[in-house]
Order: structure tokens, then C-alpha cells, then sequence
């Protein structure tokens, strides 16, 4: 009696095991969305920084310390306007200095010049003292032209968008050591690095969707200008410039994150990309689950375009993940709104 009661309840466990297999076991909870019909974009990402079209920077050409100094930053500049001043107190001691020593040497052609004329000196005594005039001539102006360099002034005419320094300080030679950015505020342009994987897909004229930290949920819009014939074998990118619209909110310096569309299509049937795993898509059927195979197109950042295998109007679940299988069986999680109307 008592081996066949345990037959009895072996046999019970067998055939609850055989169920829960069959059925999936318990109900899962899962979140669905319903499939509609909209936009699909296929899109290059990218990021930039915004800057103007026509600017210049201004380093200095030696190492010296900052004498004067504008303070003009955010005013206007026309080109040749002095920006700032550094120490030239060595460079003109010895311009001085040259100048005094061409003066001594004029002194002694002239001299000689009187010499000559009585026959009591030589041509080519005269002739070297000419000689020698003419190189001090030449290093003089070259003296000139280093203290000129120790005055920076505006290359073109614009507003000085920053200016960095201050008088006291030793002002450097090398492309960290920028004191001043000058140029017209506007137009504006973003320059963007894209991947040299995706510059094959990016033309001239392309929309392009931006986003800055500061501007959420406002669109932001921009159009692919030129773009470098170069790519950057360091980096692996190339370099893409945005023209920006005069009214654009974006300021100079900011970082966007851009969107260049490569290829879009309206009213189409699309579907969230974390829904899909490996051209399939679980479809909740009368509490369960059925894996139904699609053909995609356009593949966007966040939604797919689906050329066949779905309908507008149908759920699916999403996000999907490897555990669901085919048939389990499953209980649709309440929407948000409807969790609000059950309290």
C-alpha cells in the first residue's frame, strides 16, 4: 500500500513538473509596448564644440613678462589695435646700443669720405665702412621688428571673445599659452570629430540634431558644411564643420552631442531597439509569449524601422530580454497612468 501511494505521488510530481515545463511555471511579469508608426532615422553620432567661423588666437612670440594689458575682453577690437605690451627693456638697450655704433661708423665714412676726396685715404677703406653701415642698418631693423613683436595687437576686426593674463605674469610661447581669442561673435559653427567608420555616410547638407546639457528638451538644429579631406590616423576621426543658424542659443565653447541624420523615412512601422534581440521580437498573445521573427531597415539610436513581421497596434515586450521564451506564459505590468487610477 505504501510503495503504491508513493508511486501515486511520484507520478503527481512528474506530471506538475511536466506542467510548469509546458507552461513556463508561474506567470512573469513583464513591461510591453505597443508597436506604432512614425519616423525612423538612421543617424551618425558625434560630438563638437562650438566656435566662431572667423577667429584668430593670439599667442606671443617670446617669453616675457606682461607690462600692460588691454582688459577688453567682450569689447570690440579693429585690427592693429594693442592688446597687450611685454617687457622690451633688454630689446631696446640694444637697439640703442646699434644705433649708437652706426652712428660712429656714419661718422668715420664721412671722415673717410674727405679723406678720399684729397687722395688720402683709399676707396676701399670707404667701402668698408659703407659695408658695415649697411649691416648695421639691417640688424637694426631686425632689432625693431623683435620689439615690435613684444606688442601684441588684434589680427582682424571682431570683439576679443577671452582674454587670459594679467599684467606681472610670463606671458608663453606655446599653443596652451593663448592670451587672447579674437573675432567676429557670429556666424557660429560647431566643430565635430566623426569616426572615420561612419564618415562614409555623412554628405554636405545633412540634417543634424544637437544637444547641450543646458538646452534639455529644446531642438537644437544644424546642417553639415565641409568637411576635412583629412582624417586623423592619431584618433581615428574626421573632422566635420556644422554651420549654425544666426538665432541659435548655443554660445562659444559649449560641447554638443550631434546628431547627423544620413537617412530618414516617415510613417513607418518602427519598434524600440531594446525590444529586439536578434531579429525577434516577443508578442504578448492571449497572456502568452510569441517569438515572432522581423525584417528590419533603417536602424536609428533608439528605434528600428520594421519592414514586415509586426502591425501598428500589436504589444510587444520591451525591454526583451534572453530568459523569455516562446509560449511562457506572462501577466502585462500595469502603465504608470494606470497604477495611478488603481490608488
Amino acid at each position: 500500500m505504501r510503495k503504491f501511494l508513493g508511486l501515486l505521488v511520484l507520478a503527481a510530481l512528474a506530471a506538475a513538473g511536466w506542467y510548469w515545463w509546458q507552461t513556463g511555471g508561474l506567470d512573469k511579469t513583464v513591461k510591453v509596448v505597443e508597436i506604432r508608426k512614425g519616423r525612423a532615422a538612421e543617424v551618425v553620432y558625434a560630438t563638437g564644440v562650438v566656435e566662431p567661423e572667423n577667429w584668430a588666437k593670439v599667442v606671443a612670440l617670446q617669453r616675457k613678462r606682461i607690462v600692460w594689458i588691454c582688459n577688453c575682453e567682450g569689447k570690440p577690437v579693429k585690427r592693429g589695435d594693442p592688446l597687450a605690451r611685454l617687457d622690451d627693456f633688454e630689446e631696446r638697450a640694444q637697439l640703442t646700443e646699434l644705433e649708437a655704433r652706426r652712428k660712429r661708423l656714419a661718422l668715420d665714412a664721412e671722415r673717410i669720405r674727405r679723406l678720399v676726396a684729397r687722395s688720402a685715404a683709399t676707396q676701399t677703406s670707404l667701402d668698408q665702412l659703407i659695408t658695415q653701415i649697411q649691416e648695421y642698418d639691417a640688424r637694426i631693423a631686425a632689432q625693431k621688428d623683435r620689439i615690435r613683436d613684444l606688442e601684441l595687437r588684434a589680427p582682424l576686426d571682431g570683439v576679443v571673445l577671452r582674454q587670459d593674463g594679467a599684467v606681472g605674469e610670463i606671458a608663453g610661447t606655446t599653443a596652451a599659452d593663448i592670451l587672447f581669442w579674437v573675432g567676429p561673435p557670429k556666424p557660429l559653427r560647431i566643430v565635430a570629430d566623426v569616426s572615420e567608420d561612419d564618415i562614409p555616410r555623412v554628405r554636405k547638407g545633412q540634417r543634424v540634431l544637437l544637444r547641450n546639457e543646458g538646452f534639455k528638451g529644446r531642438d537644437i538644429e544644424a546642417t553639415v558644411g565641409d568637411i576635412t579631406p583629412k582624417g586623423d590616423p592619431a584618433t581615428k576621426t574626421f573632422r566635420v564643420y556644422l554651420p549654425l543658424p544666426n538665432d541659435t542659443p548655443l554660445r562659444i565653447g559649449m560641447s554638443v552631442e550631434a546628431n547627423i541624420i544620413t537617412q530618414s523615412k516617415d510613417n513607418v512601422v518602427i519598434a524600440p531597439s531594446e525590444a529586439i534581440i536578434d531579429n525577434h521580437v516577443f508578442v504578448v498573445r492571449d497572456g502568452r509569449l510569441q517569438r515572432v521573427a522581423l525584417q528590419t531597415g533603417i536602424r536609428g539610436t533608439r528605434m528600428i524601422e520594421v519592414t514586415s513581421g509586426l502591425e501598428a497596434g500589436e504589444q510587444v515586450v520591451s525591454p526583451a530580454t534572453a530568459q523569455l521564451k516562446q509560449g511562457m506564459r506572462v501577466r502585462v505590468e500595469p502603465a504608470a497612468d494606470e497604477k495611478k487610477a488603481a490608488k
